[in-house]
Order: C-alpha cells, then structure tokens, then sequence
C-alpha cells in the first residue's frame, strides 16, 4: 500500500479516543512509509491526523473544493493540498489516489463519502480494501445495520465481507494490507 485514503470528522468529537487514534494512524502511516490522502481541512478529527502524518515524517495529500477553501478551513501548510471544483471531483481524485480506504468517526460527509466508495467496489469500478476504524465502538450500530440489511436481502453477504471493522488502527491496517 503506497497511500491511504481515509474519511473522517471535521469537527474532534465527544471522546477523546478519536484524536488519540488519529494520532495513531497518523504515526503508523508515516512509520509504515504509506502516504495518506485525506480531506484537506485544518479542522477537527482531519487536522489532527495530517498533522501527525507530518510530525512523523510522512506524505500527505490534501484534496479539498474551492467552496471550502473559501471558508477558510484548508489546512494551509500542507506541502500537496490539491484544491478542486467540486464534491464529485474530491471523491473522485481521493479514489484515484488511495490503494485502500477507512472511515474514521465522523458525520454525515464521512459516511457518504465511504459508502459511494464501497458502492463503486460493488459495481466493479475498483477492487480497493475497505474499512470501518471502529474506535470505541463508534461504528457498532452502522455494522449492526449493514449485517440486518444482509439478512433481510438488500445487501449480498459478499458485499458486506467488503468492509473490513476492527477498533484498532494497527488490526485494520492488517486487514486492509492483506487484501491488496
């Protein structure tokens, strides 16, 4: 794995497990040399884990629309920071970068922009691992709902297996790795 694409929160959340596992991921990346792609803010949960991919000596790409560089939250000091148009071009240029993708906690733009992903690998458009970074337990209920939506026939059991959970950044990596 060369980068990581990971979703996550613009703002740091209620508890805070989630920075201590930004901060992980962030040292982990470095140490293991795979460059992250991320959102581009100098905000929240997305601050904090760029800010210790560089702090640790390791490669961050920032893709971030205009809309929100115009809002002033683009983390500025990023040596790649690719500012673009839209929305759909972020997404976009974010898959294009990463070999792997996680969801760490975060709202509603972190959800949407991991399931468009997960759907793009059930449509066939990549075979790129995906995963949930189930810090505290974040993620349980989403995971609850997707193995009911496989019980009840909406999602194939295989495409469910496509979405690697673990609560640690280290087992997730694992994971991740293991299905490139």
């Amino acid at each position: 794995m060369k980068r990581l694409t990971v979703f996550c929160g613009s703002n740091i959340g209620a508890r805070p497990e989630y920075l201590h596992a930004a901060h992980e991921l962030g040292r982990l990346l470095a140490h293991r040399k795979i460059g992250l792609v991320y959102g581009g803010s100098g905000i929240g949960i997305m601050r904090e884990l760029a800010g210790a991919v560089l702090e640790a000596g390791g490669e961050v790409v920032g893709v971030i629309p205009q809309l929100l560089v115009d809002r002033e939250v683009a983390y500025k000091v990023l040596p790649d920071l690719r500012v673009v148009v839209s929305m759909h071009e972020r997404k976009a240029l974010m898959a294009d970068l990463g070999d792997a993708f996680i969801a760490m906690p975060g709202g509603l733009g972190t959800l949407d922009e991991f399931f468009e992903i997960v759907s793009w690998a059930q449509l066939g458009m990549h075979q790129k691992p995906c995963g949930l970074l189930n810090v505290c337990g974040y993620y349980d209920r989403l995971v609850g709902f997707l193995d009911h939506a496989v019980d009840q026939q909406f999602i194939k059991p295989q495409y469910r297996l496509m979405i690697q959970v673990d609560d640690t950044v280290q087992g997730l990596l694992n994971k991740l790795e293991q299905r490139l």
